[in-house]
């Protein structure tokens, strides 16, 4: 059972502290009230609040004071300030210094038990996250980046590896497919045995099985010696199958014979071979939907599908992005003997706010081509090429980072009606002013439909506090009723 979180309330009016007792009295918490800013400092270090609620008006000193030496003394707790003085620029300048939300005085209690519920909350939260970086690996067999998806990524190899279990793994091309199966090959008791990649989307479909299984001489036209395939060459170690969807149906047929038996025959020869492989599959594609289509083998996709592993696309990595853009940066400085060091601000905000269609392949061309082309300390924004020099608004972004195949379509359609929208009203100049609160609100629910109902991720987009569209829903919702 979870002790109830601390929550300290710094309030000097006695009247007030006791009415914000009361309207917190059923709930889960442990209240502590002081009334001064030097017993705020005193109850901080001896409690370790989760939650501070801080009235900016204090008898010995300012709020903005307590904010600032919490954030100076890296205090782990959530703070909400109340004031009954506020403006649009003291609410900026306590968010600056840190505060998690703002209270306008006077406050009913609804609004101040939601403030609260959701601050600890969002604190619980991010106490988790803190705890899952803390003992992140920021580099794992290739791969770079301590992002919490990436953590998952490697938790999976670690469990996976030590077995000669089928591991299939997807994602979206230049996610690092291939890094990710030599990974767990790295990670497997198989790691001093060969590792063999196949793409079954370059071979031609006629090689294809003599690509796999190996051919005899003479067994077709060009064939002037024996050959090894992969199946062989893997023995005792790993075989990769990347791009599997594009294997022929009928060499799908012949593999899952292989993947039964561990029999392999070669093309034009009689004799069969019992080989030991570890198989590892991947695919850019929905495997499900291509079964549904009669492109993959259903009794094939649930024979190799043992373990799935789906790989993030870059645009969900967070800080990864300038960890492996640094580490590409350093790299091909290096090989082309220039100067480059770092990342300017501006470039590193470009870089996060770009959704990366073509992934980690396509960061690597960006950076290779801002080495070879230019020199310097740091990259400019006027050394990147062309789309990344070309500004980009955060919803446009944001419309591609939620952009999937299966729903491009619907994606398009949009995009047809926002064009279609935009030609009939024209420039902004010429559009209708509408209530502040009416925009307010269309662009609140906007934001969250494209996070797909996730508040606090719309509060991130929206650089709001969670608990601030949990109160305006709210009131809207108190409105319909």
């Amino acid at each position: 059972m979870h002790a109830m979180p601390k929550v300290l309330l710094v309030e000097d009016t006695l009247s007030l502290a006791a009415t914000y007792k009361h309207y917190l009295s059923n709930e889960a918490i442990f209240l502590t009230h002081v009334d001064s800013g030097e017993r705020a400092k005193q109850a901080i270090k001896d409690l370790l609040p989760a939650l501070v609620l801080l009235d900016l008006k204090l008898p010995d000193m300012s709020g903005q004071e307590v904010l600032t030496w919490i954030r100076d003394n890296e205090y782990p707790c959530s703070v909400v300030v109340m004031t009954a003085h506020s403006s649009v620029d003291v609410a900026v300048d306590v968010m600056r210094l840190g505060a998690q939300d703002f209270l306008e005085k006077p406050f009913d209690a609804a609004r101040l038990r939601t403030t609260v519920m959701n601050t600890l909350q969002q604190h619980r939260l991010n106490h988790i996250v803190a705890e899952i970086q803390s003992t992140a690996r920021a580099n794992y067999h290739g791969f770079i980046g301590s992002s919490l998806e990436m953590q998952a990524v490697y938790r999976i190899i670690d469990a996976a590896a030590p077995s000669k279990a089928t591991v299939f793994i997807t994602g979206e091309s230049g996610t690092g497919k291939e890094v990710c199966a030599e990974a767990i090959h790295k990670q497997s008791p198989r790691k001093n045995k060969p590792f063999i990649a196949l793409n079954c989307g370059a071979i031609p479909r006629d090689l294809m099985e003599s690509e796999v299984f190996g051919h005899v001489k003479g067994s077709f036209t060009g064939a002037s010696s024996e050959r090894q395939g992969a199946a062989s060459l893997a023995n005792g170690g790993t075989l990769f199958l990347d791009e599997i969807g594009e294997m022929d149906l009928d060499l799908q047929t012949k593999l899952l014979r292989f993947v039964q038996t561990g029999v392999v025959q070669k093309v034009g020869g009689s004799k069969p071979e019992q080989v030991d492989v570890r198989f590892i599959c991947a695919t850019n594609k929905d495997p499900l939907a291509e079964v549904a289509a009669g492109r993959f083998r259903e009794d094939l996709y649930y024979r190799l599908h043992v373990v799935p592993i789906a790989l993030p696309p870059l645009r969900e990595r967070g800080d990864d992005i300038i960890r492996i853009a640094e580490a590409f940066l350093e790299q091909f400085s290096q090989e082309e003997g220039k100067g480059f060091t770092e990342l300017s601000q501006p470039v590193i905000e470009r870089l996060l706010d770009y959704p990366w269609p073509g992934n980690i392949r396509q960061l690597q061309n960006i950076i290779r081509n801002v080495v070879v082309l230019n020199d310097g300390d740091s990259v400019a924004l006027e050394h990147l090429p062309p789309p990344l020099n070309q500004a980009s608004s955060p919803s446009a972004s944001v419309a591609i980072h939620k952009t999937e195949p299966a729903r491009q379509d619907a994606h398009n359609h949009s995009n047809d009606q926002v064009n279609a929208a935009t030609l009939e009203t024209g420039t902004l100049l010429d559009m209708p002013v509408r209530p502040l609160a009416e925009v307010e609100r269309d662009t609140i629910e906007h934001a969250i439909n494209l996070c797909d109902g996730n508040i606090p991720k719309a509060a991130a987009l929206l650089a709001v506090s969670p608990s601030t569209i949990y109160r305006k829903k709210m009131v809207w919702d108190q409105e319909q009723s």
